[in-house]
């Protein structure tokens, strides 16, 4: 019988036997596989970085060469070292860094890169570069041969020894120290000599990139608990505070606040609200809900919305954007001084299309960017603004804006709202001087909600 048994079973396990070595080889060629590719991806930015590095030491020096007074070779040239530090910038990203120490080379770069790209695209026949920022580019220049060299003296230890990114990762990751690992060390080498190198001296320019919103910006005694609850009860009309939670964030930090949660039908956890400690001004309101049904129109909602600004306190205010996402209208307005649009105090709500609900309020921007301006009167006029646009544009409008450009300066502009190839556009022209500062490109949705009313 046990012979017989033995017969029938053996040919089952020899077969089951070769089924899980197949099975076992075919996962270790995947898992191969993967490992392969995941190397050759860290293989491949390293070494481009190391490039970009070198190319970037490069170019700074020949945007140094030029002659002074050559503004078109300092713009190429600011352009190249901007793009060639994104791409650097991109590189590192790639790569398993993120738990070893080079957090101070990124920062580098990335001032570089903003230095670069500010100083490019201002008008440099008019405002060229000072004593002060072409110091801090021989400066730069120096840096980058440093950090060059340095990471070419890496490459040329992976080359030779064939050095794999994947040890890197696999250390990083079981927490190991890799006191041993040439990479590692190479890399912790060179965040540390950046990291002794004597402050640059950057333009404020560049570094009003990094200035961060905080209460310090704000006007306005401090408030305590018991008043930001009373706010809280003010701002949703209820009667009885007692189901108001009210907790302090930050206490003690240059980022305080409170948030407030209130009981509310129908929402899954309630309504919330910030409030800035300093001042006590409302930051964000939200109680969002399913919207299960659409009985509103965009013209309904935005009247909703520019009603319920009025009565909270946020005056003159127009609608300038307009989309839509399960059945809730999300608008922005913008205050109207003086037929300028103020895109800097702007603040964002939601209405939900079922009944008109607010449901949602974004007031940060309005909160940080409120203050008194004295805008100055444009240089040009609407018609000589307009000849800079694309001559197939058909503007359906034009109004005064204070916008944001892309140096996150504040600049006067005119606002046309046309078409052109098909499209809807809202493009602002700097009053000043005539340039370009923004296009956007509007969906068809807006159309009724982006003409200021």
């Amino acid at each position: 019988m046990y012979k017989r048994l033995s017969i029938v079973m053996f040919p089952i396990l020899l077969v089951a036997l070769i089924g899980t070595g197949v099975w076992g080889y075919l996962e270790h060629q995947e898992k191969n596989a993967v490992l392969i590719k995941a190397e050759n991806h860290y293989q491949r930015a390293f070494h481009d970085l190391s490039f970009h590095v070198d190319k970037l030491h490069t170019e700074l020096g020949n945007t140094l060469a030029v002659n002074s007074t050559s503004q078109d070779a300092y713009k190429k040239g600011l352009i190249n070292v901007w793009r060639i530090t994104s791409e650097a910038q991109n590189e590192i990203s790639q790569l398993p860094l993120t738990l070893l120490p080079f957090n101070k080379t990124e920062e580098l770069l990335a001032n570089i890169s903003n230095f670069a790209y500010r100083a490019a695209v201002r008008d440099l026949s008019k405002n060229p570069l000072d004593r002060n920022e072409m110091k801090t580019l021989n400066t730069l220049y120096e840096h980058a041969a440093e950090i060059s060299k340095d990471l070419r003296g890496v490459q040329s230890k992976v080359i030779q020894n064939n050095l794999r990114w994947m040890d890197v990762e696999l250390a990083l990751a079981t927490q190991k120290e890799p006191h041993d690992n040439v990479i590692v060390d190479g890399f912790t080498t060179v965040d540390k000599k950046v990291r002794e190198y004597p402050e640059i001296n950057w333009s404020p320019a560049v570094m009003s990139m990094y200035q961060k919103r905080d209460m310090h910006m704000l006007s306005g005694p401090e408030t305590n608990a018991d008043e930001i609850k009373q706010k809280a009860v003010q701002f949703l009309g209820i009667q009885d505070p007692s189901g108001l939670q009210v907790i302090e964030n930050g206490p003690g930090t240059e980022y305080q606040s409170f948030s407030v949660t209130a009981p509310k039908q129908g929402t899954a956890d309630g309504a919330h609200l910030d409030y800035s400690k300093k001042g006590g001004q409302l930051l964000w309101f939200a109680a969002s809900r399913n919207v299960s049904e659409k009985k509103l129109d965009l013209r309904q909602a935005r009247d909703i919305g520019a009603q319920f600004l009025d009565e909270h306190g946020y005056k003159n205010m127009t609608a300038v954007s307009y989309d839509e996402y399960g059945n809730v209208a999300n608008m922005t307005f913008a205050p109207r001084t003086n037929d300028v649009i103020n895109y800097v105090e702007k603040v964002a709500v939601q209405v939900a299309l079922d009944n008109g609900e607010v449901t949602g309020l974004e007031a940060a921007d309005y909160v940080y960017g409120k203050k008194d301006r004295q805008i100055k009167a444009p240089k040009l006029t609407a018609d000589e603004a307009r000849k800079t646009l694309n001559a197939d544009f058909k503007a359906d409008s034009v109004n005064q804006a204070l916008i944001k450009n892309d140096i996150d300066e504040e600049v006067l502009c005119y606002q046309y709202i046309g078409r052109v190839n098909g499209g809807l556009y809202r493009i602002y022209v700097n009053a000043e001087s005539g340039a370009e500062e923004k296009i956007d490109r509007l969906g068809a949705e807006e159309a009724a909600a982006v003409t200021p009313t």
